[in-house]
Formats: C-alpha cells, sequence, structure tokens
C-alpha cells in the first residue's frame, strides 16, 4: 500500500450536456491516460468532473486544447485496504485535527484488496503527514 501523498486533480467546469463525459474519457483514452478516479456532478445546466489521471500534465494539456475549462487542484490520496471500518478511521483521525474535508470520493471493486481514495480538507499537507504516520 502506498503512502498518502499530495496529487493533483482535474476539475472540469462546463455547460452540462449528454455524452460530455464520454467526450472527455475518449480524448483522455485516445492519447492513452488513463483516469485513476472521477467524481462527477450536475448542479442546474453546470456539470463539474473531477479527474484524478496517471499522466496530469498531458491530460490537463489535451483538454485545455480541446476547449474544456480545466484547473489543477492539490488532492490528498491514499490507498486503504479495502475493508470494513479503514474510511472511519480515517476520518475519525482527520476530525480529531480539527481538518475539515470539503470533498471526498472512493471507489473499488468487491474483489480487490485495496481502494484509493481521494479528498481535499482544510489543510491537505497536514492531513497527508497525519495520515503517514499511521
Amino acid at each position: 500500500m502506498r503512502p498518502a501523498t499530495i496529487g493533483k486533480e482535474l476539475v472540469v467546469r462546463t455547460a452540462n450536456r449528454v455524452g460530455l463525459f464520454a467526450d472527455i474519457a475518449k480524448l483522455l483514452s485516445t492519447q492513452g491516460i488513463n483516469i485513476l478516479a472521477t467524481a462527477v456532478f450536475v448542479v442546474g445546466e453546470e456539470a463539474e468532473l473531477h479527474l484524478v489521471v496517471d499522466a496530469h500534465h498531458y491530460a490537463l494539456e489535451s483538454l485545455r486544447e480541446a476547449e474544456f475549462p480545466t484547473e489543477e487542484r492539490d488532492v490528498v490520496l491514499v490507498e486503504l485496504p479495502n475493508r470494513p471500518g479503514f474510511l472511519r478511521r480515517v476520518t475519525e483521525a482527520l476530525a480529531r485535527q480539527g481538518l475539515d474535508i470539503r470533498y471526498l470520493y472512493a471507489s473499488a471493486a468487491e474483489d480487490t484488496s485495496h481502494t484509493l481514495v481521494v479528498f481535499s480538507c482544510t489543510h491537505n499537507g497536514k492531513a497527508v503527514l497525519l495520515l503517514r504516520e499511521r
């Protein structure tokens, strides 16, 4: 299991439409860029796509060249065992230190041993140090 790190997340905010995510996934995959984690939200007419990829500099350049408004953000990336209670331990540890989670997303298939958790909180650097101590 890899230790907690600060990673990069790409956030695309644009008008929502049918096929938007399909177009972005196609753009990245044709360039050999793998999407490691994603979260998609739609509020009203606007879509917000959060992407953690294996080559964020290339992905950022590709998205911008395709005229998708994209920003880069720091997030915490942590691998956890895919078993009950591990996400609870992390979130309780953050709360004890007064670190407020702004957003979090994660996913794992049932037959995998680990899950990738992506989150942002009030002090990402402090969160990484805290999680590395555990």
